[in-house]
């Protein structure tokens, strides 16, 4: 691994980027106008303080695992992918890469969100701002990390696409946003330990429920980290270089 051909790999993705203004806009303002309709769908204020924190990390999350895992596979379908492998470049370089590249991006978009939020919709927060937008952040990169990871196995933009059902789905329905983890079967409590998003939705618990950093909430950060350097090493590891 090479860091000036990894930070190489960064400056281009982003440069792309910026010149693609719809998935620039999908990136910063679909998880803010999902946000600002769950304000008026729940429409209690104490509702929206309870599953507004939640679903401010799962809303980045899910946009970054589609975005990313599309603009992967748009570089193996066009042949990108192929010829940048004949240079000094590696899996792993190119995977750091996009990781940079979509990350600082989710920092805008977790920026965005994040201050609409907690202005304009009243976002009532006991913890710190920061560790929030942290939390944010971590959640927008593991899906960034996932979505890479996801890209590999598919062969079209569509297949891509129905990665994230079969990705994100099963997450959110075993992560504890609907019924305590607990309170779930043996078999289903022990499929939710092994995946990240119950962690992030357990860490957002935490920070709404606690004035100060706890045990729990630096565990569960660890644990979304160490998922998103996994996703990550698993994604160069199995990446091909082109797709038939």
């Amino acid at each position: 691994m090479s860091p000036v051909i990894t930070f190489a790999t960064a400056r281009r993705i982003l440069t792309q980027l910026r010149h693609d203004h719809r998935t620039l806009g999908l990136i910063v303002g679909l998880p803010t106008l999902l946000m600002i309709l769950l304000r008026y769908v729940l429409d209690r204020p104490e509702a929206f303080d309870r599953y507004g924190p939640m679903l401010l990390a799962v809303f980045p999350f899910t946009v970054m695992f589609i975005v990313t895992s599309i603009a992967t596979l748009r570089e193996r379908t066009g042949g990108t992918l192929e010829r940048l492998m004949t240079t000094p470049l590696g899996r792993l370089d190119l995977l750091l890469g996009y990781a940079i590249a979509f990350g600082l991006t989710a920092l805008v978009q977790v920026g965005v969100v994040s201050t609409v939020a907690l202005t304009w919709l009243g976002l009532d927060l006991r913890g710190s701002v920061w560790t929030l937008l942290a939390l944010t952040l971590l959640a927008a990169l593991l899906g960034v990390a996932l979505g890479l990871f996801a890209s590999a196995f598919a062969r079209t933009e569509f297949q891509a696409v129905q990665f994230m059902p079969a990705f994100v789905l099963p997450q959110l329905l075993l992560a504890g946003l609907f019924v305590p983890r607990d309170e779930m079967a043996t078999a289903l409590r022990w499929a939710a330990d092994v995946m990240p998003l119950a962690y992030l939705v357990e860490a957002m618990r935490e920070l709404t429920g606690h004035t100060g950093l706890t045990g729990t909430l630096v565990r569960d950060m660890t644990v979304i980290a160490g998922c998103t350097a996994l996703a990550l090493l698993l994604g160069a590891a199995t990446l091909p270089r082109r797709t038939p």
